[in-house]
């Protein structure tokens, strides 16, 4: 194997081993005595046929996924033109050899394989391109693939988030994360993950920030963290609390809790590897400037770790017919496949029904989707939207599942803005649009129940609608939720936005906001009520 040529993929497609199989098997179908033939001994063992010294390169299969050692159908027609040659018997192609798709569109090195002990060497490597492969199509966002991750129970979700300042992208604001263990809730009998009692959670603000950089076209909104206490944190430390987070997953929620407020120990990634995944799954919305950030400040992520952006996924997702039809509210037509939403839009959508006539796919039948209601908080604050960001993945992946939305365990009041006349899910529905209300009753509404108004992603602030309620932003469903049917002329006067106080940096409330008191949960109370 001391030769070095890069071959295109295209046309490497047929499985070395299966190429012997497959002649093996058709001398027993057809009863040929190949052990007498002159030939027969290039047949008497795999190590004899690679005798013949193949070109084979290493890819892996675009659909299963599976690694394989290949050759292309010009290297078989020699090894048979060689047999007619040299014996004069004309050897016919054999059935049934495993055909394979390459996943891989660019250059591969090619191997002559000519005995047993090269070629175990080159299955060796497999493992590694395999992960290659499985890191590039999870990056790709891969419906397929991305789903078998999600429902083999076995990986941890992070969802990460960052706000940074508007006119410097290297001075971070906020850090926010949302983490699910999908492999040690599915041992513990829990599934599918509630979001408020399984997701790990934590948001931080950068102390010598806040309050002093306000960003103007895209305001974040750091002291409207809905899930818990925020925290803040000198810059300094910022870097390592991340890199803490994002390490090992082997280890007990609780175990040795105390040794970990003396070290910085790892909490979700597992070791690296070159022939193995790790049990880490890297999440975001939008996810290329949140990975510069862990760039520019010097986080190391292991090599083997899949990196999936909730943005490109769902993009995929539509263009398959996975989801349901939308319209795009700048040009009042159907969704155009291959477009993005960004998280707030894509929330939205998780309140539509699926039960209608004019959303149904290729299929005639449409993609099935549970609606929701979606809690009251604001977006732009990267607690939020990392939490929200592992929601809408849980949601991409089990749309039909009646997995209850979060609730936000802090409710704020944010600015109100108009509710413009968007698009409906289809043209039968934006007749009913009729009753959307002007800014002024929106701004002197108090907010009932679930409605909430206010808070942003994508610049400016918007709202999170509830099933039923309508939106600027192209989404809703016709009928009224409980919530919005109540007089909307009634002022109940406006609430004030209270600010919470802030909370010194504490390593203890990393993981989900626990305190270092003696309510600290034991492991049987956590395995009984589900805490992650």
């Amino acid at each position: 194997m001391g030769d070095f040529v890069l071959v295109d993929p295209k046309n490497w497609e047929y499985d070395l081993h299966s190429v012997y199989s497959a002649y093996i098997g058709y001398f027993q179908v057809y009863n040929i005595p190949w052990y007498e033939r002159s030939w027969g001994n290039f047949f008497e063992s795999f190590d004899e046929f690679l005798g013949f010294t193949w070109p084979v390169i290493t890819v892996t299969d675009a659909w299963t996924g599976r690694a394989h050692i290949v050759t292309k159908l010009s290297a078989i027609n020699s090894f048979v033109k060689m047999i007619k040659t040299r014996f004069g018997e004309t050897l016919p192609q054999a059935p049934n050899i495993l055909q394979v798709v390459p996943f891989e569109t660019g250059q591969r090195r090619q191997r002559h394989v000519s005995d047993y002990a090269t070629f175990t060497r080159l299955y060796a490597t497999l493992p590694a391109a395999l992960l290659a492969a499985l890191k590039a199509r999870v990056r790709a966002g891969e419906p397929k693939i991305v789903k078998e991750l999600w429902e083999k129970r076995e990986k941890t979700f992070l969802a990460i988030d960052f706000e940074w300042n508007e006119r410097n992208d290297k001075t971070v604001l906020e850090f926010g994360y949302a983490a699910v263990r999908c492999g040690h809730l599915q041992g513990l009998g829990h599934w599918p993950p509630n979001p408020d009692t399984n997701y790990r959670k934590g948001h931080y603000i950068v102390a010598e920030h806040v309050d002093k950089i306000v960003n103007k076209h895209t305001p974040t909104y750091p002291w409207q963290y809905a899930f818990g206490d925020s925290q803040t944190i000198p810059k300094a430390k910022l870097p390592q609390l991340i890199q803490t987070v994002i390490r090992f997953v082997h280890q007990y929620f609780l175990v040795s809790f105390l040794h970990r407020l003396n070290r910085f120990n790892s909490s979700l990634q597992s070791p690296d590897s070159e022939t193995m995944a790790n049990t880490l799954v890297l999440v975001g919305h939008g996810l290329q400037g949140h990975l510069q950030r862990l760039e520019e400040m010097k986080i190391r992520l292991p090599s083997n770790i899949l990196i999936l952006d909730t943005m490109v996924l769902e993009k995929h997702l539509y263009s398959s017919g996975s989801r349901i039809t939308m319209m795009d509210p700048t040009t009042k037509e159907a969704r155009a496949n291959g477009t993005s939403l960004s998280l707030e839009r894509l929330l939205i959508s998780f309140t539509l029904s699926s039960f209608s006539q004019q959303n149904q796919n290729n299929n005639g039948r449409e993609p099935s989707q549970v609606p929701i209601t979606l809690p009251q908080l604001m977006l732009n604050n990267a607690g939020n939207d990392a939490f929200m960001t592992l929601f809408a993945l849980q949601k991409l992946l089990e749309p039909a599942a009646s997995t209850p939305g979060p609730t936000a365990q802090k409710h704020f009041r944010g600015p109100a803005m108009l509710q413009p006349m968007g698009m409906m899910p289809n043209p039968a529905a934006a007749a009913a649009a009729a009753w959307a209300v002007n800014m002024n009753t929106m701004a002197s509404m108090a907010s009932p129940g679930p409605m909430p108004f206010g808070g942003g992603g994508g610049g400016g602030a918007s709202s999170l609608m509830p099933p039923g309620t309508y939106n600027g932003y192209g989404y809703g469903s016709l009928p009224m939720s409980q919530s919005f049917s109540s007089n909307m002329n009634n002022s109940a006067g406006s609430l004030k936005m209270m600010r919470p106080s802030r909370s010194a940096y504490n390593l203890a409330d990393e993981f989900g906001q626990m305190g270092l008191s003696s309510s600290v949960r034991t492991p049987s109370k956590e395995k009984k009520e589900g805490i992650e």
